[in-house]
Parts: C-alpha cells; sequence; structure tokens
C-alpha cells in the first residue's frame, strides 16, 4: 500500500511533464478561431481622425473579399509585414481594412505615414473591444472575409512571404469561390 501512495504521484508527474513535452513544440498556427465560417461579429469603427480614409462596420465587409488586418504602431512585428500588405494591396485587387488596436491616433497616422497607407479603410479600435470580438489573441493579425461576410481564414502573428504566397493568397481565392 505505501508503494502505491508513493507511486501514484509520482506517475501523475511522469504524465504532466509528457503533456508539457509534446505540447511546447506546437504550432502557434494551429488554433483554429471558432469564427472561422462563421458571420463577422456585429461592430462599429470610427475611424482614425484625420487618416484620410473611412472607418468601417459589418456590413461593409460584405459585398467583395476582404482581408482585414488587425495592427498597432507600437507592434514591431505590424512594422515587418507591413510592406507585404502593401505588396497584397499591389498584386491584388482585394479591399484591405485595418483595425488599428489600442493606438493614440497621432501614432497611427505616423506610422502609416512613414511605411504608406494600403488599407481602404482603418478603425480605431483603441478599447480591443472590437479586437476581442474577432478573437484576436495578440497584434498582428489578418482575417478574410468572403463576400457574404463570413470570415473564412485567420492568420496569427505576422505574415512572412511564405505565409501570403502558401495561405493569403490561397485563401483570397477560395473565398472569391
Amino acid at each position: 500500500m505505501r508503494y502505491v501512495l508513493f507511486g501514484l504521484p509520482l506517475i501523475a508527474l511522469i504524465a504532466l511533464v509528457a503533456v508539457f513535452a509534446f505540447s511546447i513544440d506546437r504550432d502557434p498556427a494551429l488554433v483554429r478561431s471558432v469564427l472561422i465560417d462563421k458571420p463577422a461579429p456585429v461592430f462599429t469603427m470610427e475611424a482614425v481622425p484625420e487618416l484620410g480614409v473611412p472607418g468601417f462596420d459589418t456590413a461593409s465587409l460584405k459585398g467583395a473579399v476582404t482581408v482585414v488586418n488587425v495592427f498597432a504602431s507600437w507592434c514591431i512585428p505590424c512594422r515587418d509585414e507591413h510592406p507585404l500588405l502593401v505588396a497584397l494591396k499591389d498584386i491584388s485587387d482585394v479591399r484591405l481594412f485595418g483595425i488599428n488596436q489600442s493606438d493614440a491616433p497621432e501614432n497611427a497616422r505616423a506610422f502609416l505615414a512613414e511605411l504608406g497607407n494600403p488599407y481602404d479603410a482603418v478603425g480605431s479600435d483603441r478599447d480591443r473591444r472590437v479586437s476581442i470580438d474577432w478573437g484576436v489573441y495578440g497584434v498582428p493579425e489578418t482575417f478574410v472575409v468572403d463576400p457574404q461576410g463570413i470570415i473564412t481564414f485567420k492568420h496569427v502573428g505576422p505574415l512572412t512571404p511564405e505565409a501570403v504566397e502558401t495561405e493569403l493568397l490561397p485563401a483570397i481565392e477560395k473565398a472569391r469561390g
């Protein structure tokens, strides 16, 4: 009986270590959004003041395939992926909307003035409420929304040239149907 009482915690510890060991090398892109194949959340976002592009809402996502990118001026990976968004806008006719998360308007304007503004619309999400509704874990994140307003794809983290080529562009084409 004594060995059993000593052995049970040891077995539990070994099982816990095994679970952590197998989870450590997991691909973060495997986190599937519960919003995939569901309508975009209901929201309205004001434009970033004096940016020169409108804000947007749920209704404006309908009618054409839209890529929605969540970014912030304070986000270093957002800065790294931004040239890919500019290039995406140059090579495709897809609508590109931005959710500017938790950012002062002057910082968002400076960020886009420095790096270029590929967005057709940019909504100001200063309190992160819209980002929470979209299931955003952190910036940057990118979504594809089909013409019916259904979220069909989510990329967590900064886009890379490989991710644009093998994930985002195919998701855009698939959303076009």
